[in-house]
């Protein structure tokens, strides 16, 4: 397919039916196609509308990669798609087999949880400095008080401590522990000592690489490998990985390691009704074979396992950690441009400002749940 350059002004020629009800259900969202507003869609190529219905989502992020589309301001674009529900008036039928799949099958299973590890995590720790913080968190920042990514991660990590109620000596297991941040925070600063699992081997070597001095453990490991018990327990960002055929079985391991009376906290992404698979998009380019949990399905998984304590919900606050992500991404792109190329680029461009509007249309949500195993034996205290 030939396309013209990605200027953002390029225009296509010409008329089709499906062009004009494309347009139709653009308007509904206050989008015009060609329009000079920044979050107007202009075609670089004349088949984009047929992409989009014959893929849905999927059609439409890779058209977008391909350069056969453009948006100035995506994460508006997407946003308003969102608030408009346009989504759901286009379903092709070719995404029936994804969501079928996600129904039928565990595609979270041992072997394949490595995967998103492999081509995700791992793309390397020189990609992720740049894109995140200071202490490279990959999760949503907590704003409330912030003015900086940096800040807003701190007060992510303290706020999580709080809730959790360190005091030190205690031993405490993160699940999913990413590049260690909240490990070094929690031991620097609360006098804990953590053990951190994850699947990404890049992540692992980095944390020990960068945290020789403390009381931390860093491994490669599974989470339904570990048997062990700890005073707290923390996940963040990591439930979204683990679908929902393993819900039970994941909270099923974390009760079986948590201390009678202690606190469990789950920080993850959620959705707002229960539904199968994830977005065909994300789940072909981003992050595969993950799942975004509803209120109910966490509901279900905890049932007579955990008492939740509290739910606290700062979805709006992801807005601004991805789009603070995606300026440091775009500052430091020349230097990864060569290796990586324009392709790879306009997908990572698509997943984080597509994600910001997702969150800014109040389409995805960000909770942190509190679950005690057995009660805390009183009210447990608000903690913001």
């Amino acid at each position: 397919m030939e396309l013209l350059k990605q200027t953002g002004k390029a225009r296509v020629a010409g008329r089709s039916p499906l062009q004009d009800y494309l347009r139709e259900l653009l308007a509904k969202a206050d989008i015009d196609l060609g329009g000079d507003r920044p979050w107007d869609m202009q075609l670089n190529a004349p088949d984009v509308p047929e992409r989009i219905f014959a893929g849905g989502n999927l059609g439409l992020g890779e058209s977008y990669m391909d350069g056969a589309w453009e948006a100035q301001a995506l994460d508006e674009f997407i946003y308003r798609l969102l608030r408009a529900r346009l989504a759901q008036q286009v379903r092709p039928r070719r995404l029936l087999l994804h969501y079928l799949k996600a129904r039928l099958f565990n595609r979270q299973t041992v072997s394949r949880a490595k995967e998103v590890g492999e081509r995700h995590y791992d793309l390397g720790n020189e990609f992720y400095g740049a894109m995140l913080d200071a202490r490279m968190t990959y999760t949503c920042g907590y704003w409330k008080d912030a003015t900086t990514l940096d800040e807003a991660q701190e007060a992510k990590l303290d706020l999580i401590c709080r809730k959790l109620q360190l005091e030190p000596g205690m031993r405490v297991l993160d699940i999913g522990c990413g590049w260690g941040s909240f490990m070094a925070y929690a031991a620097e600063h609360y006098g804990v000592e953590c053990v951190g699992i994850t699947i990404s081997r890049e992540q692992t070597e980095h944390a020990r690489r960068q945290y020789p001095e403390l009381p931390l453990e860093f491994r490669l490991q599974d989470y339904r490998d570990v048997d062990e018990t700890f005073d707290r327990i923390v996940s963040i960002g990591m439930f979204e990985h683990v679908g929902q055929k393993n819900y039970r079985t994941y909270m099923e391991v974390a009760e079986r390691c948590l201390k009678d009376g202690g606190l469990f906290l789950l920080h993850t992404i959620g959705k707002n009704q229960r539904s199968h698979g994830n977005d065909p998009w994300i789940d072909k380019y981003i992050f595969p074979n993950g799942e975004l949990p509803s209120i109910g399905q966490i509901g279900d998984a905890v049932d007579n396992l955990f008492v939740v304590e509290d739910l606290h919900n700062f979805g709006p606050d992801y807005d601004k950690t991805l789009m603070a992500w995606y300026r440091n991404f775009e500052e430091a792109w020349p230097r990864f441009a060569d290796e990586l190329g324009e392709r790879f680029f306009r997908m990572w461009r698509y997943y984080l400002l597509s994600c910001a509007g997702a969150f800014r249309s109040r389409d995805l949500q960000l909770w942190q749940w509190v679950l005690s195993k057995g009660g805390t034996g009183g009210v447990y205290p608000r903690v913001v």
